[in-house]
């Protein structure tokens, strides 16, 4: 099978986006053997737009993932000349999503979904905040230092959690402002300590904005391979908008042999 692909940066989240036509059942396998021996950290797929979008892009798992949304967003604002805002359709998310891209500064800002539910909850002894973005769920816990005993300890929390694609633990550091993600993706077999997290960075910017009642809250997160701003503005304490931001790099499509 020969694949033209494009490997992604969004703030050290490593993806790469494969540009032909791959079918759904395949795509865990493909992902798989393209991850394999390599710095890549998920997949994504390019498909044709069903809403109206610029261009869509599906993961590997279903699952919707922020950074590489904003990835995307600058790819497709790339491809229709240099656009500063992109509308893209991504995996596990009913409607298209608005990118904010600046090509001069290298940054991307993608929309946000707004959570489900966010909840206060515990595990061994440790106060967290659980905050599902539908499709995508993230723990949020402070001050705890990052393992894979703890996620185990999590895990069965995300269980009863309906229509759930991907999950994971995000360990902040309250002090230096900092997250360790370790997110879980059934259906593509994957569990991966992520150079950074887009999705799991609003969800720490909600854990910690719990208290404002009406305003924005906005907080950029050091992570394993760069930092990811997250912002949310809240109105009769419920969030309204949200938003993540920061760096993207995109290399020059290549071909591989699988």
């Amino acid at each position: 099978m020969t694949l033209h692909v494009l490997r992604a940066d969004p703030a050290g989240n490593i993806t790469l986006f494969v540009l032909d036509p791959v079918p759904v059942g395949d795509r865990a396998g493909v992902a798989s053997r393209l991850m394999e021996g390599s710095d890549v950290e998920q997949v994504g797929f390019v498909c044709p737009p069903v809403m109206g979008g610029a261009g869509r892009m599906e993961m590997a798992g279903g699952e919707f993932c922020g950074n590489a949304t904003r990835a995307f967003g600058m790819l497709m604002a790339r491809r229709l000349g240099g656009v500063s805002q992109v509308l893209v359709e991504v995996s596990g998310c009913h409607r298209p999503v608005t990118v904010d891209v600046d090509l001069a500064a290298g940054t991307a800002r993608a929309q946000m979904p707004l959570p489900r539910g966010v909840g206060r909850t515990e595990v061994d002894g440790c106060p967290a905040t659980m905050v599902d973005l539908v499709g995508i769920a993230h723990l949020v816990v402070e001050d705890v230092p990052p393992s894979l005993e703890f996620f185990q300890k999590a895990e069965p929390l995300f269980w009863d959690i309906p229509d759930l694609d991907a999950y994971g633990v995000i360990f902040l550091d309250s002090a230096k402002g900092a997250i360790t993600p370790l997110v879980k993706v059934p259906a593509a077999d994957s569990l991966v300590w992520e150079g950074s997290c887009g999705s799991g960075s609003l969800a720490a910017a909600i854990a910690q904005s719990q208290h404002i009642a009406d305003g924005a809250f906005a907080q950029s997160y050091l992570q394993p391979s760069g930092v990811i701003q997250a912002a949310v503005t809240r109105r009769n304490g419920a969030a309204v908008s949200a938003w993540i931001g920061g760096p993207v790099t995109l290399d020059p499509p290549i071909t591989v042999e699988l």
